[in-house]
């Protein structure tokens, strides 16, 4: 969420606004979000509904945890990408995830 912070200004100047989920508590993510000072809303995914309804469980783990990843939702609620890597501790390059939501959203 730190690296997301340093791309923030670029996604909205392309018109995308930001927003990350996790499955911490509130208190958790109050303090996160305030210790790093960051410009965008942290939600919380209550029993992984997200997580299921969006089909980004990370099944060798399970238990509402997702894989680490990135959804590009239109203002509409349609999921129109998917960023997400294998196992825990990688997450999409934003290089690459910039590249096509900016590409995209310059088309619409």
């Amino acid at each position: 969420m730190v690296q997301l912070e340093k791309w923030r200004e670029r996604f909205e100047s392309e018109g995308v606004n930001i927003a990350a989920m996790t499955y911490d508590s509130l208190e958790i993510l109050k303090e996160f979000h305030e210790y790093r000072g960051l410009g965008f809303p942290l939600l919380r995914d209550v029993d992984g509904q997200h997580v299921n309804a969006f089909g980004v469980l990370n099944e060798d783990i399970g238990q509402g945890i997702p894989l680490p990843g990135m959804l590009w939702i239109a203002p509409d609620g349609q999921i129109q990408a998917k960023f997400a890597e294998p196992g825990y501790r990688t997450r999409p390059p934003l290089e690459d995830v910039f590249s096509r939501v900016s590409r995209t959203a310059r088309s619409h």
